[in-house]
């Protein structure tokens, strides 16, 4: 949610920035909508004002026996115009928190108009064969389809091995950079995915469980921003910094070719996310820290990648700024998505409304979120088309096997 405060402050302003988005065109009915609703409340305040003074008249006239009958009409007439009125606020207001709620993030002013690679770590164009001819028997499609549908699957024998030690390093790794590790949920409300901005803006990816109004998460980050929903945090103890592991589902609607080969495009993949509440001021520096963090995981893992400042129009609603880290995957040949981190700055925190109370003793200000993923099902075919069967030393003293088989 953006703030309306800074919208009605610098129209100009934010028209432009949601222009870079192709979104100016919604922020008409914003303005018009703020302007009709503070035009209705001075004047539904001001007829209150005048029911009472004539409701106080009527008082005195009863009681000292004049006629009262042009006061009582006054107040009936005024009374009338009064829900009217009220009437018209309620809808003018509904119709701003729609409009408004519709509006994407204002996008960072260093957010390009097209993908931009900042950075190529690794020796990247090496062939092979693909995760899914290098692990055979290891990941199991049939059985997930028959159990399941298409685009589940069985992961066995080491391979299991290999994922949990993977997710022990990665929290590991986070809990000694100031990340306190989280096993969130991964059923949530409505409130908590419109909250972090996934509806009504990815609905069709979203699986929802109809009779408990629940719905599977796509990501931790929706519960780990949910966290501290409603809450206000003393400065002192920003920033709050999560390692989340959790099961994540998506439909992955639209996907085609040779996504759906393997488990590179599932419905179902495990991750452990990266969340951090921050003080406004140190969200741009919060969130190099993420990509940092991103990048040193990959290179102890020994993965080719390449940085991405993402273009505008695959920011979604609640970023301003997006970076992928994109693996060289030898079995597609071509890099590929691996993970994210993206600055939400106070767009989730005004619709959760976490904010953080000032050590100068102003009032409390919303604080900024940011997201990153650390490591996911990806990452493990990144490993195998990378390594072989191999696997890395820094793996195996978290519980891995030397070798996959």
């Amino acid at each position: 949610m953006l703030d309306l405060k800074r919208i009605r402050d610098d129209p100009e302003g934010a028209r432009e920035a949601l222009a870079r988005r192709g979104d100016a065109e919604r922020l008409d009915p914003v303005l018009q909508l703020d302007s009709r609703r503070r035009a209705l409340l001075p004047e539904l305040e001001e007829l209150r004002a005048e029911r009472n003074r004539a409701s106080k008249r009527i008082g005195e006239l009863q009681r000292s026996g004049e006629d009262a009958s042009e006061a009582i009409a006054a107040v009936r007439s005024s009374g009338e115009r009064e829900k009217e009125l009220d009437a018209e606020l309620r809808g003018v207001s509904e119709r701003l928190d729609a409009a408004l709620a519709a509006l994407p993030n204002l996008p960072d002013p260093s957010a390009p108009l097209e993908d931009e690679v900042l950075r190529e770590v690794g020796e990247a164009g090496a062939s092979g064969p693909d995760h899914l001819e290098l692990l055979g028997g290891l990941v199991d499609l049939e059985a997930g389809a028959r159990v399941a549908g298409s685009r589940f699957a069985y992961l066995k024998g080491s391979l299991v091995f290999l994922e949990l030690a993977l997710v022990r390093w990665a929290l590991e790794e986070l809990g000694s950079r100031g990340f306190t590790p989280v096993l969130p949920p991964v059923l949530a409300r409505e409130e908590a995915l419109f909250g972090t901005g996934f509806l009504p803006d990815t609905e069709q990816q979203i699986y929802r469980v109809p009779d408990d109004d629940l719905y599977l998460v796509g990501t931790s980050e929706v519960p780990l921003a949910s966290m501290h929903a409603g809450e206000i945090a003393e400065e002192s103890s920003l920033p709050l910094r999560y390692a989340a592991f959790s099961s994540c589902f998506r439909r992955e609607a639209g996907a085609a070719g040779k996504d759906t080969r393997g488990i590179f495009r599932v419905h179902q993949f495990d991750k452990v996310e990266m969340f951090a509440f921050v003080r406004p001021e140190d969200s741009a520096d919060e969130h190099e820290r993420l990509l940092s963090i991103e990048e040193s995981l990959l290179q102890a893992l020994d993965i080719p990648y390449r940085v991405v400042n993402i273009a505008l129009d695959d920011l979604g609603a609640s970023a301003a700024k997006k970076y992928d880290l994109e693996a060289w995957l030898p079995g597609q040949g071509r890099f590929r998505e691996l993970t994210s981190c993206s600055n939400t700055t106070d767009f989730q925190a005004r619709r959760l409304d976490v904010r953080y109370r000032p050590a100068d003793g102003k009032g409390p200000r919303h604080v900024h979120t940011l997201n990153g993923t650390a490591v996911t099902g990806r990452t493990i075919i990144a490993l195998v088309e990378t390594h072989g069967l191999d696997v890395p030393e820094v793996l195996r003293r978290h519980g891995a096997p030397a070798r996959l088989a």
